[in-house]
């Protein structure tokens, strides 16, 4: 079983966007930099596209993202997805025991969800935010870029902890981020966007090691730079 995208095109009045198709197994990476179609795609399978832009989004395997019932994200930062107001606890939607549950697979005590937002770390926060979207049970899980407003320790934290819970849960995940090195280790394939189009789709370890295309290479040379990372 795959997710499969078979089309996905974003159009304005003057010209098209995003024109893309993609399939994968487990996880998937889709990097670009700024303008390269990778938010566009995310609000596409979000049904979140402003009404002057157009789309045709073709999915297999019975996925109906337009109505929510499949589809959870996390966004890129966990300091605005939450409600400063209220209480951890009152923002989830499940029984106290299922929140519980949710709670511990991303490895925050429960005593945390009698807090609020500004009472917890960036890290924790973002494992809130990872336990919310979990907790809705997704087919498919969208990542858009939620390592980003962390530091290094914590982000390497979340990253193992997403990993080791798509392997546990097994749903299928879809990670956007302009930096490879955050995904090379969670995810199994990537695709590579600019301008909106395709410029590479396969396994990561096969691009990582032998990038057929120029901009790719780029890509990895900046991610890697201070990595000790060659191609």
């Amino acid at each position: 079983m795959s997710f499969t995208c078979k089309k996905l095109v974003i159009k304005n009045e003057e010209k098209t966007l995003v024109n893309i198709s993609f399939s994968f197994e487990h996880s998937l990476a889709l990097i670009g930099q700024s303008g390269s179609g990778k938010s566009l795609s995310l609000k596409a399978l979000l049904g979140m596209l402003p009404r002057e832009l157009t789309q045709e989004l073709v999915l297999e395997n019975d996925f109906d993202v337009i109505r929510g019932e499949t589809i959870s994200i996390v966004p890129q930062n966990p300091f605005t997805a939450l409600s400063p107001l209220t209480k951890i606890k009152e923002q989830f939607f499940q029984e106290e025991s299922s929140t519980k549950y949710y709670f511990e697979l991303v490895g925050l005590d429960e005593t945390l969800l009698d807090r609020f937002p500004s009472e917890l770390s960036g890290g924790q926060l973002q494992r809130v935010v990872l336990a919310f979207a979990l907790s809705l049970k997704p087919k498919i899980l969208l990542l858009d870029e939620p390592t980003t407003a962390l530091d290094a320790k914590t982000k390497n934290e979340i990253l193992k902890l997403l990993k080791e819970i798509q392997q546990k849960e097994q749903f299928y995940t879809l990670f956007v981020t302009h930096d490879i090195e955050a995904v090379k280790d969670v995810c199994e394939q990537i695709g590579i966007l600019k301008d909106g189009s395709m410029l590479e789709f396969g396994r990561m370890q096969d691009i990582l090691s032998n990038p057929q295309n120029a901009y790719t290479k780029e890509l990895i040379n900046a991610g890697f730079k201070n990595r000790g990372f060659r191609i």
